[in-house]
């Protein structure tokens, strides 16, 4: 049965890395004394070492022990025998390239789906979806597929931002870009904002946290959807 956390993002203004999802992420790993972090995604291109020691810094406040994925020299075993999973924020093109690359997306979504208790922030939240193709991140490098985890049957916008009415700047939306990809696509959007997250288990899908999440379907109007609103009817 899938067991997973979908966060928009792991650090909220004025707080510590991850403390926000904390008390959610001393439940959900319980019966985990390790996690496997996957720095693939390298937010402002820090190196995985780096990364992995922050993380660790952040799991150690609920006793959890924190390995990166990168420290294997088999990648696709240590997903494979890992008691639960982390894949945090960075570029999202970066993570599915480097997944794609090790040979870890397929293992990873089918350990996911076997229920290995699974977390992903940001771009480890993108990956959850269908494909990676409504991320917000700049296509630095090229992955072989857009094609992503599937772990939900929709595809997720992070970071989803409403327009700012005070603004002066009268560029593109959000909502504009993902009125983009439906121009051409079908898959249904869900735009998380900051301190949402979904809870995925099994197939029931429950969104989290004190805000909205911003459904979008193909020549559809949008929709708001409140907290605690099962979203398994999103296909």
């Amino acid at each position: 049965m899938k067991n997973i956390l979908i966060a928009s993002t792991s650090t909220l203004a004025n707080e510590d890395y991850l403390e926000y999802l904390l008390p959610e992420l001393q439940l959900h790993f319980k019966n985990c004394s390790t996690i496997l972090f996957i720095p693939y995604a390298r937010p402002g291109g820090i190196s995985h070492k780096e990364y992995t020691n922050s993380v660790a810094l952040a799991f150690a406040k609920i006793n959890k022990k924190v390995i990166g994925i990168h420290e294997f020299e088999d990648a696709a075993l240590a997903v494979k025998s890992a008691e639960g999973i982390f894949t945090g924020g960075g570029n999202t093109f970066v993570l599915v390239s480097q997944l794609h690359k090790n040979n870890v997306m397929a293992i990873l979504s089918q350990v996911i789906k076997n229920g290995t208790p699974y977390l992903g922030t940001s771009a480890g939240s993108n990956i959850c979806g269908l494909t990676m193709q409504t991320t917000n991140d700049m296509p630095i490098v090229y992955p072989p597929s857009f094609q992503t985890l599937g772990a939900v049957p929709f595809n997720l916008n992070p970071h989803y931002l409403d327009p700012d009415t005070n603004s002066k700047h009268m560029g593109e939306t959000r909502e504009t870009r993902i009125k983009e990809f439906h121009a051409y696509n079908s898959v249904p959007v869900l735009g998380l904002r900051e301190g949402s997250w979904l809870d995925v288990k099994g197939d029931a899908i429950t969104l989290k946290g004190n805000l909205t999440a911003r459904l979008f379907r193909q020549n559809q109007t949008p929709v708001e959807l409140e907290s605690e609103t099962d979203l398994s009817f999103i296909k």
